[in-house]
């Protein structure tokens, strides 16, 4: 059985809750977790880089100087790449760098993230965050309490709760819907948190 504290506000321990070990209780997976972050990183890219060759560059239709002659090395285009202002050859075009993982790859990553979090004692699983007044500056006081101020990822399944307002202009802090939930972000901040409820919300959709 795998158990967890339940905390309110003040950091103050309320209780507990059972924690489903086939999300929470895995064994971390470096290889795989390297791998799902290379593909969100790589799914992230806009691919709009775009160079011309030589057939692409303005001009550079007539032929410079005769073939023969002239004592100079024969040229067909003043747009050869050997020339300033001419084509590149093998640059990169416009392409599209995304792919995806298996769907139980990509599900077994994200468990083994959620898992390493419980690992680390970096889960902070909060009794509720519903009743805020959606001020920053209540949220910056609570995050401090909790100890998470500097980086933190909070899952919240209500995107119009006053947490969503009062936690966005935090820096180092992120707020996100539990179906969007991702092995990168969970990566990048040091804590995540998270209530009871939601906690109960995420086992059941990613299950």
């Amino acid at each position: 059985m795998l158990e967890v504290s339940v905390v309110d506000i003040n950091n103050n321990k309320v209780g507990s809750m059972e924690l489903d070990e086939k999300i929470f209780g895995q064994s971390v997976n470096a290889a795989l977790l390297h791998e799902a972050v290379l593909m969100q990183r790589n799914n992230a890219r806009l691919g709009t880089h775009s160079t011309k060759t030589k057939g692409l560059v303005r001009g550079g239709g007539k032929k410079p100087w005769k073939q023969k002659g002239t004592g100079r090395a024969r040229a067909g285009s003043s747009r050869s790449p050997v020339w300033v202002g001419g084509g590149t050859i093998f640059g990169p075009l416009p392409r599209d760098y995304g792919y995806r993982l298996p769907k139980k790859k990509g599900r077994l990553a994200l468990y083994s993230a959620l898992s390493s979090k419980v690992a680390e004692n970096a889960l902070v699983v909060i009794d509720s965050l519903a009743g805020r007044s959606g001020k920053t500056k209540e949220a910056a006081s609570i995050m401090k309490i909790l100890n998470v101020v500097n980086s933190a990822l909070i899952i919240c399944d209500d995107r119009d709760s006053a947490l969503y307002q009062g936690v966005r202009n935090l820096p180092g802090i992120t707020i996100m819907d539990i179906r969007q939930l991702n092995v990168y972000d969970l990566l990048r901040y040091r804590s995540l948190v998270i209530s009871k409820e939601d906690v109960k919300r995420l086992m059941e959709v990613w299950s």
